[in-house]
């Protein structure tokens, strides 16, 4: 079949599905993302590179790629679902769906496929892929509420390190072991599926990490506890899937690995696209801890004894790496407090650790012997290890009987090597010296204490999220459609495609489907002047919640405030006056979605309800109707201004004749409050007030071009003088 046909029957299967539901209306740029999705499928080359053809993006086969923005209300993930699935049946691949976050996850899989599948005329298989990590360990979980006797042998010992180090208190820890014995009791009597996500109550990070399974400690089949293993009965649904539906961070850090289909060979979307970029310097960072080293020396104690037991010659390099390692991050935990111990121990009122970062990346001397050290045992050790497990691995298959055994030496090996392969990849990173007009990674260390816990940490990253995409993903891709509500910025693609690495791909197509809503009747925006400049966060701070207030007594439904800072809501809680504290919900103050639900009861119930909120609020969150009907912005949402990874891409842009303020800070910029403001208007029928409170909005340049990336909302200004009248 040629790529018209294939083009000609996806749209054909996206017209059949809105024709055949009555509540879906034909939409015209709703059927322009189609058909553009459509036509980019149709073109991609599948398969690997032939000898000799190359599949980076500047070659003559390049993948096929489309940037498509649809504003809120175009019904993108029909538009773009309905033509893949049917490309890749005609086509005989398969769809892989990368969204921003879980929830957006299981909304595809609870909500938008099973109703495609009802309507799309060819039966498909979808399934929800997470990590690892979001499962349950059923051999941790046991051991944690003394249930455990599959490994009799130093049962104590395994998976120690996966336990809390910071100190907690004796109440949180009874609490914790309350939580688990619950867990298991629920997953031994059927109630819980092993997944963290179909919790009742979601679990606190920490209180989740000791019992999260995890690659490195699985010994898949061999587990005792495999046949009844949370995780690998949801990998079963993947083999059978048309479709898989993941999440970025998932799709990133399974590159290289089998767990989804290979990327050459399907067609990929990304949704909410948006989020890939930092997506992707976040799963490619590295850091390591210079001040906890018991890991160390469990490892050694376990690599030693299990590899005389098997009879590993390697075993002889141990003592000599364990103790170089030992040595060298000692030293170069002490040359870096000799070097930035006075910026890292300052007193300055700040948000989390005190971080010191090197500038230009360029080392100083006194850390590259340490280093440099790090380095050759860190990889002496990790040779030491592979040997030991390929050895374990080779017995497992000779000696069945010995299995169950066997896999739990593995296992207390794999507990602690992610420690070690964290030290030698932030290590090489750091050491990492960039070619002539390449960006240098970020360097830095941070320093954290807490009584007399103390945590010194190196850091690295890359800076520039597109080399970073070009060189890991888009190698891979050969069929792909990125897209969100908040692409363009400033009027312009431009630095989102500089952001993921596709600027200069010769066959990109970017199309820009505009909302449906009729966003100057359906909205008004003020854009309000402070006599303060927002630039003095104290006098700004002050007037802004003074001015707010006064705004929030007027709410009649519901509203979201967003702040940029935990000060800013700080100042404003405390401020609220005793009429509006029973209004107001603050983000943190309960789980997120019993917040989501009391505030969703006072409005139904005809009450005012305000939640207060940050930037994890300004996006994700699904209002529509009265449930937002004033949106209230308390500043631009420029990024934290002490962020190592940003300071480092400015310090190199402007090494490099650049503006970073112009080329970075300001699109960025742009995109996030789009972001924001988008919370506003989620259907035709709402209405919404929006407020800003940011003056540079109007009075600066910068400000009138982040504008153009706004909804055509009505646009008011009023001047403080006017506020209070």
């Amino acid at each position: 079949m040629s790529t018209s046909a294939w083009a000609t029957h996806a749209l054909q299967a996206f017209d059949n599905v809105v024709a055949a539901q009555a509540h879906l209306r034909p939409r015209a740029g709703q059927r322009e993302m189609a058909a553009q999705v459509a036509h980019t499928f149709a073109h991609a080359h599948l398969g690997k590179p032939t000898e000799g053809e190359d599949s980076t993006p500047n070659t003559a086969v390049a993948p096929s790629i489309a940037v498509i923005q649809a504003g809120t209300g175009v019904g993108k993930s029909l538009a773009y679902s309905a033509p893949a699935i049917a490309m890749a049946l005609q086509r005989g691949t398969r769809v892989v769906i990368s969204t921003a976050t879980v929830a957006l996850q299981e909304q595809l899989v609870n909500k938008d496929l099973p109703a495609l599948a009802a309507h799309l005329g060819q039966p498909f298989r979808y399934a929800l892929a997470k990590g690892r990590g979001r499962f349950v360990c059923q051999l941790k979980l046991e051991r944690l509420v003394g249930s455990s006797d599959l490994y009799p042998e130093e049962a104590d010992d395994l998976f120690g390190e996966t336990l809390p180090t910071k100190p907690v208190a004796q109440a949180e820890r009874q609490a914790q072991q309350q939580f688990y014995a619950s867990m298991a009791e629920a997953l031994a009597q059927g109630r819980w599926d092993g997944d963290r996500d179909s919790l009742d109550t979601p679990p606190a990070p920490e209180a989740w990490s000791p019992v999260a399974a995890e690659g490195s400690s699985c010994t898949g089949r061999h587990c005792p506890a495999f046949q009844s293993c949370s995780y690998y009965e949801r990998r079963k649904e993947l083999v059978a899937a048309q479709v898989i539906v993941v999440n970025h961070d998932l799709l990133l850090s399974s590159l290289g690995a089998r767990l989804l289909p290979e990327l050459d060979n399907c067609l990929l979307v990304l949704d909410e696209a948006h989020h890939l970029p930092a997506t992707a310097l976040a799963q490619f960072a590295n850091s390591m801890d210079l001040s906890r080293l018991q890991w160390l020396d469990k490892l050694t104690s376990r690599a030693l004894r299990i590899g005389q037991l098997l009879e590993v010659e390697e075993i002889a390099d141990i003592p000599q790496h364990s103790s170089g390692l030992r040595q060298a991050m000692g030293q170069l935990a002490q040359a870096a407090m000799a070097q930035y111990g006075e910026t890292l121990k300052s007193p300055e009122a700040r948000f989390g650790p005190a971080s010191a970062r090197i500038p230009r990346g360029v080392l100083p001397e006194a850390l590259l012997p340490p280093l440099e050290a790090v380095l050759a045992h860190s990889t002496g050790l990790l040779d030491v290890l592979r040997a030991i497990a390929k050895a374990l691995r080779s017995t497992i298959k000779e000696t069945p009987d010995e299995a169950p055994r066997l896999a739990a030496l593995y296992a207390q090996l794999g507990s602690l090597a992610p420690r070690l392969e964290a030290v030698f990849a932030t290590t090489e990173l750091l050491l990492h010296t960039p070619a002539p007009g390449q960006a240098p990674a970020a360097k830095w260390f941070t320093l954290e204490m807490d009584g007399e816990w103390i945590a010194l940490q190196a850091h690295a990253s890359p800076i520039l999220p597109g080399s970073t995409l070009r060189q890991h993903l888009w190698s891979q891709v050969r069929g792909g459609v990125l897209t969100s509500a908040t692409l363009t910025s400033c009027g312009s693609f431009d630095f989102f495609l500089r952001e993921v690495g596709l600027h200069d791909l010769p066959t990109l197509a970017t199309l820009e489907v505009a909302s449906p809503f009729d966003y100057p009747s359906q909205g008004v925006l003020w854009a309000h002047h402070t006599q303060a400049d927002p630039k003095h966060a104290g006098p700004f701070t002050q007037e802004m919640v003074h001015t707010l207030l006064h705004d929030l007594a007027s709410v009649q439904t519901g509203a979201l405030v967003l702040f940029t800072s935990k000060e800013q809501m700080r100042q404003a809680v405390d401020a609220l006056p005793s009429a509006l504290r029973s209004k107001v919900l603050v983000q943190n103050t309960m789980p997120r979605f019993a917040l989501l639900n009391k505030h969703r009861e006072q409005v139904e119930a005809g009450q005012a309800s305000i939640i207060f909120g940050m930037q994890s609020f300004g996006e994700g969150l699904d209002l529509p109707g009265a449930l937002c009907a004033s949106l209230f912005i308390t500043k631009l949402p420029f990024a934290p201004p002490d962020d190592p990874v940003g300071e480092a891409r400015a310090e190199w842009l402007r090494s490099s004749g650049r503006n970073p303020f112009t080329d970075l800070v300001v699109p960025a910029t742009a995109i996030r409050l789009a972001q924001w403001v988008g919370r506003a208007i989620r259907t035709e029928h709402d209405q919404a007030q929006v407020y800003c409170y940011d003056r540079r909005l109007c009075v600066t340049s910068y400000g009138q071009q982040i504008q153009k990336s706004l909804p055509d909302f009505s646009f008011q200004q009023r001047f403080a003088q006017l506020a209070h009248n």
